[in-house]
């Protein structure tokens, strides 16, 4: 190692030079001494040496001579390169070799300099302006990662996120997603809602155990085969078992398993059935301004114990200007006070609001359940909320 002295304002450069000849070596460290750039500079004789140096102490910058011991010309650049993804290469070519560095440069070198023709402006020069086109490099293609990152969001989002599918206007839905898990955008959540040929609003509303990429997109498939199921016209507790074995298919690893709620609300409006998967209750809003929590029988969570579970048939009676509200269990899990809030601490909240319209009633219910579990921490899982609100001249 031969360390230069620098300035005390100016950040120091470490600088890796890769040349196999001494004299060569030598002229380059005195060209750095007299650039008044302050540099560490580290000098080592073969590629297989610069792997070791890097190694051990990362460096800003790599002057590669292109002739070395274990490297010629551009295949001694691509090894380099393979050396480390941080640092600028600066190549250094003979007199004669001026258009093998354009072309290290387009193979990826930050800048060449030609031996013989370097002065320690030039070499300082090269070095600063190397360091910085390689770090807006790198920002770049963390930039171009962050796009097409959010680019898959997109994708995801628009397959867990679906509009609404209604052929008439007498239903209005409001539906909200909240991830639990931070800086996501998506989770583990689902639901959708279809009106088929015979007005029949169907909805469902789903939870995948677990908070990652992998629960994400499967819940985007269990989502997509259920509108696929209720299209093709299967209904009920097929419907469920179908879903379980699309759920053992995808799934990632064999504890993976998922709630759900399938809801069917007839044609009239004046009754809805509803079959539970290891889901939890729904929420039935009165017209007169009450709130009740509706619990229809059910069977177990899908893929808990596949190809077994049963899945009856519950009833609700309607009227109009009732409302149902579905949600998965992040919206009462959270820590409030000395517990959970719980079924019977969300229904109190929605029965304090319950006079709000839909959207207001929706989003008051989460933003409250939230800011009680905020001193715990906040939701530490996904919300998804789904409600179906019909005319109450229907």
């Amino acid at each position: 190692m031969i360390p230069r002295p620098g300035d005390s304002t100016g950040r120091r450069l470490a600088v890796l030079l890769v040349e196999d000849d001494a004299g060569d070596a030598l002229l380059v460290e005195e060209l750095v001494a007299d650039s008044g750039v302050p540099v560490d500079l580290r000098w080592v004789r073969s590629l297989a040496e610069a792997g070791d140096a890097l190694a051990a102490l990362p460096a800003d910058c790599v002057l590669l001579d292109l002739h070395l011991p274990d490297g010629q010309g551009l295949a001694a650049l691509g090894r380099a390169l393979s050396l480390t993804q941080r640092a600028a290469v600066v190549v250094l070519t003979g007199l004669a070799e001026e258009r093998t560095g354009l072309a290290a440069v387009s193979a990826g070198a930050q800048d060449y300099l030609v031996k013989g023709r370097v002065e320690p402006e030039l070499l300082g020069r090269a070095l600063r302006y190397a360091v910085e086109r390689k770090q807006s490099e790198r920002a770049a293609v963390a930039l171009r990662a962050s796009q097409m990152r959010a680019e898959e969001n997109a994708r995801l989002e628009r397959g867990l996120l679906p509009l609404p599918m209604l052929r008439t206007k007498d239903v209005t839905v409001t539906t909200r997603y909240r991830p639990g898990r931070a800086d996501a955008l998506l989770g583990g959540d689902f639901f959708d809602v279809v009106e088929t040929a015979e007005g029949v609003v169907h909805a469902v509303i789903g939870d995948v155990s677990g908070h990652g990429p992998d629960e994400a997109a499967l819940g985007v498939g269990l989502r997509i085969a259920w509108r696929t199921l209720v299209l093709s016209g299967v209904q009920g507790e097929r419907q469920l078992s179908l879903l379980e074995e699309v759920l053992v298919a995808e799934r990632a690893a064999p504890e993976i398993f998922a709630t759900a709620t399938v809801l069917s609300l007839s044609p009239d409006r004046r009754s809805a059935s509803v079959w539970r998967a290891g889901h939890h209750g729904l929420l039935s809003s009165l017209p007169e301004g009450a709130v009740e929590y509706a619990e229809p029988p059910g069977g177990p969570a899908l893929g808990m114990i596949p190809g077994t579970g049963k899945w009856p048939e519950g009833r609700l009676d309607l009227r109009p200007g009732q409302a149902l509200t579905l949600f998965t269990d992040g919206l009462f899990e959270g820590r409030s006070g000395d517990g959970r809030l719980g079924e019977a601490g969300l229904l109190a909240l929605a029965r304090e609001h319950a006079a709000l319209p839909a959207p207001e009633f929706v989003d008051t219910v989460i933003d409250r359940a939230e800011s009680l579990a905020a001193g715990h921490g906040g939701f530490d899982d996904d919300v998804a909320v789904v409600r179906l609100d019909w005319d109450v001249t229907s």
